[in-house]
């Protein structure tokens, strides 16, 4: 008996039957002769790979590569991670492989929450007047606070449910002077989440993370406010009239949990300050370690460098980098 075989032995049945069955039969299965077995059986093989590859990915593990410097220098842009989509909830595949095509999908009860702290990979949300997002796409941030909690930024600092949340250990700040910094404040003011409160990335709040039950009042000065985020949940919103769904209202009961996510590289991350609460369940999983690492674009014209120039930029030392 193969090693294989007495694995599948201890596996419960029906499965390691159909697995046995399955082995025996591919193994003596007549090798293809003719040109058309042969294309039918790379057909096949490709089917079953995607197959396999779509349902791991889904349930277990994933790979992530990291686009952009908002995490840095806790992860890098050109970092490819390996994720662990299994502690927050597996689900069922939620994109084709190679090709990117979501698929609507199913998660299962999670056996942790996302807490503060987490570096969290999950399904992106939209920009700031978007229901929903243009594109399907994974982010990478850091949790900060979670469903109930109050969240206030003070001059970069920031405070949940009024104690200090410290700068992670590789996050970083952009060493602006005063004059710059008063200019990217001003631009802050008119993109920030939710629109009309002229927050900016530095001093933000006092504002709570959505949890489910809670009771929001609603009024014509702050109806607009929460028009994208009640849209989100799946309702239709007519903020000039007040109407959700089509029935005028004063109250909106929340119907999820929320997680508030935002980057190390504190001054270089579009985060949840900028376009909102993440859903607890689009947190779909968290980066374990770096299997490959590489510099994307070019430093100084910020232009996608070459395959060649790529492999000339591996980063040999950040190979097996453990991610917290």
């Amino acid at each position: 008996m193969s090693l294989v075989d007495a694995l599948y032995d201890r596996l419960p049945e029906p499965i390691g039957s159909y697995l046995k069955r399955r082995r025996h039969n591919r193994l003596n299965a007549p090798k293809p002769q003719t040109l058309g077995e042969h294309i039918i059986a790379t057909v096949k093989t490709v089917v079953w790979a995607v197959t396999v590859v779509t349902i791991v990915n889904g349930l277990a593990l994933a790979s992530f590569v990291v686009p952009t410097g908002s995490m840095e220098s806790t992860v890098m842009a050109g970092d490819f991670l390996f994720v662990n989509k299994f502690k927050y909830g597996p689900s069922t595949p939620q994109i084709i492989p190679f090709i990117n095509q979501p698929l609507p999908y199913f998660k299962l009860p999670a056996l942790w929450k996302p807490a503060q702290g987490d570096i969290i990979v999950f399904v992106f949300p939209g920009n700031r007047y978007e229901v929903k997002p243009q594109n399907f796409e994974y982010y990478l941030k850091r949790c900060v606070a979670v469903a109930g909690d109050m969240l206030f930024i003070k001059a970069g600092k920031i405070y949940v449910n009024g104690v200090e949340y410290p700068l992670p250990k590789h996050g970083q700040f952009y060493s602006w002077d005063a004059e710059v910094r008063k200019q990217v404040y001003e631009s802050d003011r008119a993109s920030t989440f939710p629109a009309g409160r002229g927050y900016t990335r530095d001093d933000y709040g006092p504002i709570r993370i959505p949890k489910q039950g809670d009771i929001i009042d609603l009024t014509e000065q702050n109806f607009a406010e929460w028009a994208v985020f009640i849209g989100r949940e799946g309702h239709e919103v007519d903020q000039y009239n007040r109407r959700i769904d089509g029935v005028s209202a004063s109250t909106y009961t929340v119907e999820r949990n929320y997680v508030f996510g935002m980057g190390d590289n504190r001054d270089n991350s579009l985060d949840s300050r900028f376009w909102g609460f993440i859903p607890e369940d689009d947190v779909v999983g968290t980066p374990m370690v770096v299997y490959w690492s590489w510099e994307p674009d070019d430093a100084q014209s910020g232009k996608r460098l070459s395959f060649l120039q790529r492999l000339k930029s591996i980063r040999w030392g950040r190979l097996g980098t453990i991610i917290n």
